[in-house]
């Protein structure tokens, strides 16, 4: 058998136990040099040293009460907070430790426990200003913290705002109210300034439900719908009963399934189902400003397929009213006020189109319209012969000779002078019609929008009779003879 080897260990002198009293020096010994760096604002270091004091001591309530304040000065309020309870535990007449503890709790937002800590304070020094300061706040906070309970119910989010901004002057620390501040500008579309709270305080705690719900809220709004779901399912996933993740992630799903089977339909060509859909869509959350107007922009468009095209305006209108920027609607409207001859409001969204995007796609839209708009103030005269603008050179004539035989002044000879007046009006506007449209120079200027003054030509001066006359003097057509001035009566030839 192999011989058993003993080894002698060599074992490190043990630390003499020190006396009660030794140990309370060594304490008060790093209390004084935290105390010196405390003085300094060298707060790290403050900190170690009255950790050691601690470490020497745990029964000294002044000790955890220096260590709470040098830990409030690092912004370290809730392991203050520990420190500045323990050191009431120790001591209960420890005013300091009282005022601490209310001041983290007032800090964190938590003003009920803050007013008992100070009225605790006041107890002990009747005369005690500071606390008496600090109970005044607490009562604002709660006052601010109510207001805002009322007006999130009445859905007035930038008096909740107002109300939180208040209150976190007053209790900056305190993540409850910055959640509900970043809530309500998310309400309000402020995504920018929502998303930056809710990532400040994801920053320091990277599992709170509440910050990832307000992150996944303006994805949500944004129309980044499946980014959004994915915050509300990590925010369940920290808690499982966050009601408004779990509302606001079943929205989203349903929201986002509804509107890609609108767009389906409308692709194939189903409008009718299209409509159905997109309406259906626009009933689950009238929050999603973003969404819904794209959501009304589409139906707006399966209106105008359908020939709905009042809807369409409507539609469309609509969406602008949500988003001020949706150059989509704004062209979709235009195009709709164009269809139906209104010319002037098409303009006015054409201009807003090209002065958000100056394109030479939206400048040369613009162009078409201001030319519309310049030909519908002049007299329509396809509308005042009844015929179309693509009527032929013998569908005119017809047009003519239906027309002016239809006003001719000696047909109504016999009516009130005001009928005549009238009779004799539509006569001279169914001449220059005729005048124009059956000259193609003429026809093409005026169909073109230019001015027919630049031709050469007012049309003040022409005398309609003569116009009816040159028409119906060819072979098979009439003829006039004089009955008395001014009078005529009709021959067929």
């Amino acid at each position: 058998m192999a011989a058993t080897v003993e080894y002698d260990v060599m074992m490190a002198p043990e630390e003499p136990e020190r006396s009660e009293e030794e140990r309370e020096r060594e304490a008060e010994t790093c209390k004084e040099k935290g105390n010196v760096f405390y003085a300094q604002k060298d707060y790290n270091e403050a900190y170690n040293y009255y950790t050691k004091a601690i470490d020497w001591s745990q029964k000294n309530a002044s000790y955890y009460g220096n260590r709470a304040a040098t830990l409030m000065m690092l912004a370290k309020y809730r392991e203050a907070l520990e420190d500045a309870q323990q050191s009431v535990r120790l001591d209960d007449t420890f005013v300091k430790g009282h005022h601490r503890e209310g001041k983290c709790h007032l800090l964190l937002g938590n003003a009920m426990a803050a007013t008992r800590c100070f009225q605790k304070v006041v107890e002990l020094e009747t005369k005690n200003e500071q606390a008496r300061k600090e109970l005044k706040n607490a009562a604002a906070v709660l006052e601010y913290e109510r207001i805002a309970e009322v007006d999130f119910e009445k859905r007035d989010f930038r008096k909740v705002v107002f109300c939180m901004d208040r209150a976190l002057e007053l209790a900056p620390a305190c993540h409850r109210f910055k959640i509900l501040k970043a809530e309500c500008l998310a309400l309000l579309g402020r995504y920018p300034d929502a998303q930056s709270v809710a990532s400040d305080i994801l920053r320091m705690d990277s599992t709170n439900a509440d910050a990832l719900y307000v992150r996944g809220l303006c994805l949500y709004y944004e129309d980044c719908i499946e980014k959004a779901v994915q915050f509300f399912v990590q925010a369940l996933k920290m808690a499982p009963d966050h009601q408004k993740a779990r509302l606001a992630c079943r929205n989203a799903k349903a929201l986002k399934a509804k509107k890609e089977e609108g767009n389906q339909a409308f692709k194939d060509g189903n409008f009718e189902l299209a409509h159905r859909l997109y309406s259906e869509a626009l009933n689950i959350d009238p929050n999603n400003i973003k969404t819904n107007a794209k959501l009304y922009c589409n139906r707006g468009t399966v209106n105008a397929k359908l020939k709905n095209v009042c809807k369409a305006i409507e539609d469309c209108t609509n969406a602008v009213k949500l988003d001020e920027t949706y150059i989509k609607a704004y062209l979709r409207r235009a195009q709709c006020y164009t269809d139906t001859e209104q010319y002037e409001e098409a303009v006015r969204d054409y201009e807003k189109v090209y002065q958000t995007e100056s394109t030479k796609e939206h400048k040369q839209l613009l162009k078409n319209a201001q030319l519309e708009l310049k030909k519908s103030k002049r007299k329509d005269y396809y509308k005042i012969l009844g015929v179309d603008k693509n009527a032929s050179e013998d569908e005119i004539k017809k047009a003519y000779r239906k027309r002016a035989l239809m006003h001719h002044p000696d047909r109504h000879s016999g009516a009130t002078t005001e009928v005549q007046k009238e009779e004799e009006k539509k006569f001279k506007e169914v001449g220059e019609a005729f005048t124009i449209l059956s000259d193609p120079k003429k026809k093409a200027r005026y169909d073109s929008g230019q001015d027919l003054d630049e031709d050469g030509m007012n049309m003040g001066d022409f005398d309609a009779n003569n116009i009816f006359k040159a028409f119906f003097s060819g072979p098979g057509g009439f003829s006039f003879e004089a009955s008395g001035p001014g009078n005529f009566f009709f021959q067929f030839g």
